[in-house]
């Protein structure tokens, strides 16, 4: 596919995100303005609200955009996605007769401030990259006994917390919590110590369902994709996750980026998973290609310096798909909801360079990373701030997914008292 011309110029630039071909869906105000539902185009944003009003934006059905949130399209179903892409397309595309009356209804995204694009029903993190689950188990049970049994056979994943989903551009606090390491006789309660991201992609489940579904069935559930930071204390994660997995450090957050990328924007780049190693049991084969070609990196910045690119991958590079994973979940009968919320599982390549968390990168804490300010990391320090990007690339157009940014504050004081 190639690039669909705009009236509007920005759109039309390679080096734009959002040309037409992307209509990327969000939640945004301007000055004392209620939130409300936008779509990227180039350098602005379409107010699908005042569009619905004016008659502008008329889907069958109606009546979608009253709600400061994405949830009632998405539970709509297939055709009204499919009707919503077209009618903007329609809109947005040059030569359209809606131009004149579209430019009303523009607002510049250098105004706007972005909300959470959609209410999180539930939030389920898996741990389904084979190059980072390799990595983690070879720090922690060496190489010959890096993946577990059962990890070539089955998504690994865990219920997180929803209410800590964040939008970026939310400032992250250092969360405290019992620790205990080599240097502890005792468990201490203190700030963490090991904080670090995780390099992610979110699916978000768009109609629910109420049982066991197949792959193709999961792979037409979904509604679109986020980028997605699993803040992680790695040093709270070592004392409490056996034997039921980690719990509180993964609850201090979850930053998503302000925009979702309809999963129809993302069909020209759909690719293969990985050879299989096993064959997977019929539930959850490979039914065609169910991952997508998007390059991913993160940028670390210091507080008062730039950022250093400290990986680069690629999303293809995941052993499981968004679709099996969803599968997989389901397949205990599991009923799933119009904004379920799925974490890919932190997204590392083969090379040291495209390794999706600094607890890869800096092998634990054994070689730290040196920055372009020149300063050192193992973990994250008060003050730096992570921002993670997300390209597809077509002809002569990309399908960007916008910043996921966060900055890590200081720990509260001591929030019990003695």
């Amino acid at each position: 596919m190639s690039l669909i011309q705009s009236w509007l110029a920005s759109a039309n630039r390679p080096d734009n995100p959002f040309p037409v071909n992307n209509l990327a869906l969000g939640v945004f105000s301007t000055g004392d303005d209620d939130p409300r539902c936008g779509v990227a185009i180039g350098d602005m944003i379409l107010d699908c609200r005042a569009a619905e009003r004016s008659g502008l934006l008329e889907i069958p059905g109606g009546g979608f955009f009253g709600q400061p949130s994405w949830n009632q399209v998405m539970q709509a179903g297939p055709a009204t996605w499919s009707a919503l892409r077209a009618r903007l397309t329609g809109i947005l595309s040059r030569g359209s007769r809606d131009e004149a009356a579209a430019r009303q209804h523009l607002t510049a995204m250098s105004d706007a401030k972005m909300h959470m694009p959609f209410t999180v029903a539930e939030y389920t993190d898996f741990y389904a990259g084979r190059h980072h689950a390799t990595n983690v188990g070879t720090m922690f049970r060496g190489a010959d006994n890096a993946l577990p049994p059962n990890w070539l056979h089955m998504p690994i994943g865990y219920n997180g917390r929803a209410s800590s989903v964040v939008v970026s551009g939310s400032d992250i606090r250092r969360p405290w919590g019992q620790l205990k390491g080599p240097d502890h006789d005792k468990p201490a309660f203190m700030p963490c110590r090991r904080f670090d991201f995780e390099l992610e992609m979110g699916a978000i489940v768009g109609t629910p369902s109420n049982g066991p579904v197949t792959v193709d069935q999961a792979d037409a559930m979904i509604f679109g994709y986020v980028l997605l930071n699993d803040w992680s204390a790695r040093d709270i994660q070592a004392w409490e996750y056996q034997p039921l997995g980690p719990f509180q450090a993964k609850a201090t957050a979850t930053t998503i980026s302000p925009w979702i990328i309809m999963k129809a924007a993302l069909e020209p780049f759909r690719v293969d998973a990985p050879e299989r190693k096993v064959e997977l049991l019929s539930y959850l084969k490979d039914t065609g290609p169910m991952l997508y070609d998007i390059d991913l990196e993160v940028s670390l910045s210091p507080q008062g310096s730039d950022g250093t690119t400290i990986t680069r991958t690629n999303y293809r590079e995941m052993y499981y798909s968004a679709a099996q994973q969803l599968a997989h979940h389901t397949s205990s009968g599991c009923p799933m909801r119009t904004g379920d919320l799925l974490g890919s599982g932190t997204i590392s390549g083969p090379a040291k360079s495209a390794r999706g968390s600094l607890l890869e990168l800096s092998w634990g804490g054994k070689e730290p990373l040196r920055l372009d300010c020149g300063e050192d990391r193992s973990f994250l320090l008060d003050g730096d701030t992570l921002t993670l990007s997300g390209v597809a690339q077509g002809d002569g157009y990309m399908i960007g997914f916008g910043q996921c940014t966060g900055t890590l504050l200081p720990a509260l004081e001591a929030p019990y008292t003695a």
